[in-house]
């Protein structure tokens, strides 16, 4: 049987100040595949026209978001929550990094929040004493100031480690080509050097092809590379 999935934790923005803010938070959480926002109580009411620009196409982030009166409505169905802040404010609370709150995070079957406080002052007492842990991030002791975007995307980030996203630079790589192939371009380099007497002295002939076989089998060539190569090394013979 196997075990239940962790659901992604709820961002949730506590009387953010800045529509821009919320859109590019929004931003940030989908990059990383977090869908559910929050929003507490926002300063410049809502909906905001502002956060839909600054979203830059995380429309359905914004276009969902649930709105709320206080911290304690936003987090009611959560079984943990996290306060991001730079300050323990006097309260015992345990204290973790981004990395550890993810992990407990993916590896906490019930639902999980986030806490991001407002872009001027932050998280205040009363907000914090909500959460059950503190999230904080090793962080210059003289400027200590990160915007809403950043905060989220550090949290986000470190949450979609464990997430299984996929990586959108990353193609499959195709099979190495078989051994014939690299052989037979082998063959056609050397065919095509033996010409311009890049093999010299003669007594030296065995170790300089000894030499190119192992810097061309060195790589995984596909078979898609090698007849590439093999192809270069046609047009410059005809060139010659």
């Amino acid at each position: 049987m196997s075990e239940p999935v962790a659901p992604p934790p709820k961002i949730v923005l506590v009387r953010p100040q800045l529509g821009e803010n919320i859109g590019k938070a929004a931003r940030a959480m989908l990059n990383f595949g977090l869908t559910e926002m929050r929003i507490v109580a926002p300063r410049d009411g809502w909906p905001n026209e502002s956060a839909l620009p600054a979203a830059s196409g995380a429309d359905s982030v914004i276009e969902n978001a649930e709105m709320f009166d206080t911290v304690a409505d936003a987090v009611a169905d959560c079984s943990h929550v996290y306060a991001t802040t730079v300050r323990k404010r006097g309260l015992d609370k345990p204290v973790v990094t981004p990395v550890d709150a993810a992990s407990a995070i993916h590896a906490m079957p019930a639902p999980s929040a986030i806490l991001f406080g407002p872009e001027r002052s932050g998280l205040d007492a009363e907000d914090v004493a909500l959460a059950n842990t503190i999230v904080t991030v090793p962080i210059n002791p003289e400027f200590g100031s990160l915007n809403l975007a950043q905060a989220v995307i550090l949290l986000a980030y470190e949450w979609s480690k464990g997430a299984d996203l996929a990586v959108p630079t990353q193609k499959d790589r195709l099979p190495p080509a078989p051994h014939a192939e690299l052989e037979a371009l082998i063959a056609h380099l050397e065919r095509a050097l033996e010409p311009t007497g890049y093999f010299f002295p003669p007594d030296r002939t065995p170790t300089t092809k000894r030499n190119l076989r192992t810097i061309l089998t060195k790589p995984e060539w596909s078979s898609p590379d090698v007849q590439a190569l093999r192809g270069v090394l046609s047009a410059l013979e005809k060139k010659a």
